[in-house]
């Protein structure tokens, strides 16, 4: 029955947001899940770089990571979904709890390196969403001032993707001067940018990997759902 004060709402369908829902009894123990993604199949990469970099920090925040390598991923929608490369990264995007992109920026713009890696994970696969609930972090190197065009870009793909995209990130300018010969970052203020976001990642994981679904979980998508069971329960057999 709709309340006197909200005709339009279904309360059959409309939940009171609890701070159990949040804190739940059962706490994950293995270490977070944190899958890498970078724009460029360079030989000197500056993204991979910053990626491995910022796997190696993670790593050593106790989280277990895997870093996606783009060569050989096919254009979207120019190969089938069983094609392995495929197969691999969307496999990779439902292990994950939490990810990292990290591009280059390219004529004011993410990669479409990177952009053709987000666009194979699918929004929905069968019931399941794989990136829903799950935390995001956002880098990108530039090869000449600072800019932040791809990390908003990437910003406004996580939303989409029903992210939490944590609020720090990494814009790390003239990333050709901050790599030694090795392929290692240098000590600078932008190495300390990326241990403060790779911090944050974690810390954003640990907190809402246990209540993700809880906190996705959608007054407009339960309603829908009821309406669908609804539709199937009561229809008449032909």
């Amino acid at each position: 029955m709709a309340s006197f004060d909200l005709p339009n709402l279904d309360e059959q369908t409309f939940e009171k947001p609890s701070l159990e829902g949040l804190l739940p009894t059962q706490r994950a123990t293995h270490a977070p899940r944190i899958l890498l993604l970078y724009g460029s199949v360079r030989d000197r990469s500056y993204s991979r770089l910053l990626t491995e970099e910022a796997a190696r920090l993670l790593r050593n925040m106790g989280a277990e990571t895997r870093i996606f390598d783009p060569r050989g991923l096919p254009q979207p929608d120019g190969a089938p979904d069983d094609h392995p490369k495929v197969k691999e990264l969307r496999d990779l995007a439902q292990w994950a709890e939490g990810m990292v992109w990290t591009s280059p920026e390219r004529h004011g713009a993410m990669t479409g390196i990177l952009k053709a890696q987000i666009d194979w994970i699918p929004l929905s696969v069968g019931a399941v969403r794989p990136t829903q609930g799950k935390t995001l972090a956002v880098m990108q190197v530039s090869g000449g001032s600072q800019s932040f065009n791809a990390v908003n870009q990437m910003r406004v793909l996580g939303r989409w993707m029903r992210m939490i995209t944590i609020p720090n990130q990494s814009s790390v300018a003239k990333a050709f001067m901050e790599f030694d010969d090795a392929g290692r970052m240098k000590p600078s203020s932008y190495y300390e940018r990326v241990v403060d976001v790779m911090e944050e990642l974690v810390k954003f994981t640990l907190l809402t990997r246990d209540c993700a679904a809880y906190l996705v979980d959608r007054y407009s998508e339960r309603r829908e759902s009821a309406d669908e069971l609804s539709k199937r329960v009561n229809q008449r057999s032909i």
